[in-house]
């Protein structure tokens, strides 16, 4: 499967209701098939590792591809840095879910999209991604890798200290930052986990061909939240691609290494045949 489609890239720009920043890129495919909205993970973003080549083989491939930053991603105006620490402290699923809503609405207005599109997402991205498909019936193929099952991913104690002192803080590991999170995240735990933001009950409503990519080796999203996302999907067509050895990010890095990791190419040359394939 050549690379062979022409890619022109397309930014733009729009407000959320907190009138904060949501920006993205449209990376058209000249001869269109379809196109996938990509959703970043936490801590992550478009310009991140294997995001930009995700989206470029998506395109050259002829699915056109949709890359945004949620607005409480934390990035600032050069689209690497966490410079926008007060977005980033206000962050939660919940505003998360309404980007992504804000993200599909524009690219219907841009006539971006067909009657019907793809979704993908990475780790958290992932579970965002699950909660909008069980919603929306125009998507019609789900792409995840690494995702969250479950949105409630802290301990008793550290949730009791969180609510205490009303922030917590969050370690960069590729900066050594240290972003402090507000509780807005973790009302939409004690509230929402088990409802409205429930993932694996999201899930058992999806019955879209899904794949579920996820690395043995997974450090941040254990391999057995795919296990419980597979058995919870009502999808008949779901595809399993186990990674074996693999990490969070199928051995990415960022910035992205040359020679791409072959974990890292094999998910990627997977995806694209996956979307061809469910989208044509």
């Amino acid at each position: 499967m050549g690379l062979v489609e022409p890619v022109r890239r397309e930014p733009f720009h729009i407000m959320n209701e907190q009138g904060l920043s949501v920006k993205g890129d449209m990376w058209h495919a000249e001869r269109y098939r379809g196109t996938v909205i990509i959703c970043h993970g936490f801590k992550g973003f478009v310009k991140w590792g294997f995001f930009p080549l995700l989206a470029e083989t998506l395109a050259r491939g002829g699915i056109s591809a949709i890359t945004f930053n949620f607005s409480g991603s934390g990035i600032g105006a050069d689209g690497e840095s966490f410079t926008e620490e007060n977005a980033f402290f206000s962050n939660s699923f919940s505003r998360e879910l309404a980007d992504l809503r804000l993200v599909e609405k524009e690219a219907e207005q841009r006539q971006w999209l067909s009657a019907n599109y793809g979704l993908f997402g990475h780790s958290r991205g992932g579970g965002i991604a699950i909660l909008h498909a069980a919603r929306q019936p125009r998507v019609r193929a789900l792409a995840t890798w690494a995702a969250i099952s479950t949105i409630d991913r802290w301990s008793g104690d550290d949730k009791k200290k969180w609510r205490e002192k009303g922030r917590t803080g969050i370690i960069n590991a590729r900066t050594g930052q240290v972003l402090e999170l507000g509780t807005a995240t973790l009302d939409d735990i004690e509230q929402l986990a088990k409802s409205d933001l429930d993932i694996l009950a999201a899930a058992s409503r999806i019955a879209i061909p899904w794949l579920i990519a996820h690395g043995t080796k997974d450090e941040a999203v254990p391999y057995a939240e795919s296990e419980k996302l597979e058995e919870a999907a009502a999808s008949a067509s779901v595809e399993r691609l186990t990674i074996a050895g693999g990490d969070h990010t199928f051995g990415a890095q960022h910035p992205l290494l040359s020679p791409v990791p072959s974990r890292t190419q094999r998910v990627i040359t997977r995806t694209q045949a996956f979307f061809r394939e469910r989208l044509e």
